[in-house]
């Protein structure tokens, strides 16, 4: 079995799922923006989520010589382990209840704020959770001001958000072109333009008259005809609450996988050898992908959000985006995979800080989506002391790590 022996491994880990873990949510907007039901992305993003997993365990879960306290992937799956192996499944059940839950506040509240108010409940909460179970190998005096500097950027995400929203509300109230709001906030196109019939490619029929420059009304609303979910004229509180309620989620299935691996509450019996990160991630990954599945055929026939309804052969023949919501999958799974190898290593606390995700997610927002283009000086000034206070929270939640013997 591979175990990461140095912290310059560990860091370098971490930092390969930070870009993983900060670039699938960018592919799954995408699609849900082109028009993908978002019950087909996520059953693709299931299978190859958990492809991942079985990937890991099989290639660096079987290397190197199986020891009495660090059996090798196969060796573990016939050792009496299972409260541990619940614990690694209860945190494949939050986790993918939490990712579940954010795929519809991508829309509702957009793809960095998402992340960022996500992100920092998992530091606050999560985080401080992993102190204490790791025996606080992670040194406080530099863990938890890095701590505190995601509670400031949490602050100023929400700034942002609000003012951002205040721009495009203005940006829509002043707008005088062929598209037309209606009472609700629903899109009404006028008859010389017509709505895009291809949703995945964003074609129509027809075509168009111009093409609409990100940042304008005309974009947003043109954005609203294709995309899947439509969020015109929704409460601001509905999306805020999907975002906190998979924060909690996401909160809770580090220190589940922290239990599952080290067994700091002495569940298994004596002389039985704790799971080792890949038998552990293997069952993590297990759950999740019945969970995904599980509510995504659910939802197919009773769908949220306003969402239409589909069925499983309409899945099946949906081969449009297919492609990158298996890439979605692969990086989700392997970015995780990373962060529990890491945290195994260099103390799940210092592990979070994978949980910057939206540095990156922000980049592929900003670069992909046009989020924040055209927007006030104001909001300009707040995205960037956001982003300043991430750097430094990474740096100093990763400064922080120690080393957990393997010895």
């Amino acid at each position: 079995m591979y175990i990461i022996e140095d912290k310059g491994g560990a860091i370098a880990l971490m930092l390969a799922s930070l870009f993983f873990l900060g670039t699938w949510p960018a592919v799954l907007t995408l699609l849900e923006r082109r028009g993908r039901l978002p019950q087909h992305t996520y059953l693709d993003y299931s299978i190859t989520n958990l492809l991942a997993a079985v990937l890991i365990a099989l290639t660096f879960g079987q290397l190197g010589e199986s020891k009495p306290n660090m059996p090798n992937f196969f060796t573990q799956l016939s050792q009496d382990n299972w409260p541990s192996v619940l614990f690694a499944m209860a945190g494949g059940v939050v986790l993918s209840i939490g990712n579940l839950s954010t795929q519809y506040a991508w829309a509702y509240v957009g793809l960095s704020v998402t992340e960022v108010i996500s992100s920092s409940m998992v530091v606050v909460i999560g985080t401080t959770l992993n102190y204490f179970l790791d025996n606080r190998i992670n040194r406080a005096e530099i863990l938890f001001p890095g701590v505190a500097c995601f509670l400031v950027a949490v602050i100023l995400g929400s700034a942002v958000h609000a003012s951002n929203a205040a721009d495009n509300e203005e940006k829509l109230s002043r707008s005088t072109n062929i598209y037309k709001l209606g009472e609700n906030g629903s899109v009404e196109p006028s008859k010389e333009r017509d709505a895009p019939k291809d949703l995945e490619n964003g074609t129509s029929a027809t075509k168009y008259v111009a093409k609409a420059e990100a940042g304008t009304a005309e974009y947003l609303i043109e954005l609203e005809e294709r995309r899947s979910i439509k969020v015109f004229g929704s409460s601001t509180f509905i999306g805020l609450g999907i975002v906190f309620f998979s924060g909690v989620c996401f909160s809770l299935f580090s220190p589940a996988f922290n239990l599952a691996t080290n067994d700091q509450w002495h569940t298994l019996k004596e002389g039985v050898p704790h799971l080792v990160v890949y038998t552990a991630f293997f069952y993590f990954s297990i759950s999740c992908f019945v969970i995904g599945i599980g509510l995504n055929i659910l939802f197919l026939y009773r769908p949220m959000a306003g969402v239409p309804k589909s069925s499983f052969k309409a899945y099946l023949n949906d081969w449009e985006g297919r492609q990158w919501a298996l890439l979605a999958g692969f990086l989700c799974g392997f970015g995780n995979g990373f962060q529990f190898m890491g945290g195994q290593a260099a103390g799940y606390a210092a592990a979070d800080a994978v949980q910057a995700l939206p540095l990156v997610s922000t980049f592929w927002g900003i670069l992909l989506f046009g989020e924040y283009r055209k927007s006030s000086r104001k909001t300009y000034i707040l995205l960037g002391f956001m982003l300043f206070m991430f750097i430094v929270a990474v740096a100093v939640l990763m400064a922080s790590s120690g080393h957990r013997s393997t010895k």
